[in-house]
């Protein structure tokens, strides 16, 4: 089983992504970044690589997706606190980002969204599991 996860996506411009997630908070593994990409730290077993387009094709044969025109993929990311989303998604606004749809609160969970520079869609989210209706 798989016990590292690295979520690869294209961007066009990576000193200016790099920076909008440094703004919001997520810090850089230096080891596994250069002019090509970007390994940032999501948890101690989840990275993201932003990886500058023309590199990016380098791994696949089909066409990128236009993360602004077509949805390629939703990345959900759990925070400890409501405050701690609305924090985030307000500081992404600030940098540029589009908030993604309005926030959704079902009492045991909270998330928002945002498309960030690139348009890729990012959910963020608070949960209290203890909450979490029984099926």
């Amino acid at each position: 089983m798989a016990t590292k996860t690295f979520i690869n996506l294209a961007v066009k411009d990576l000193p200016e992504t790099r920076n909008f997630f440094h703004a919001l908070g997520f810090n850089f593994n230096e080891q596994f970044s250069n002019e090509n990409g970007a390994c940032m730290i999501i948890s101690e077993e989840s990275y993201v690589m932003l990886l500058q387009e023309v590199f990016f094709k380098e791994f696949t044969k089909n066409e990128l997706a236009d993360a602004r025109k077509v949805t390629e993929v939703l990345i959900a990311l759990s925070f400890d606190s409501k405050e701690e989303v609305n924090s985030i998604l307000e500081k992404a606004i600030e940098l540029g980002a589009k908030e993604a749809r309005e926030p959704q609160d079902h009492g045991f969970m909270f998330a928002r969204s945002f498309h960030d520079l690139d348009g890729h869609i990012w959910e963020i989210f608070w949960m209290n599991m203890s909450e979490v209706p029984q099926q």
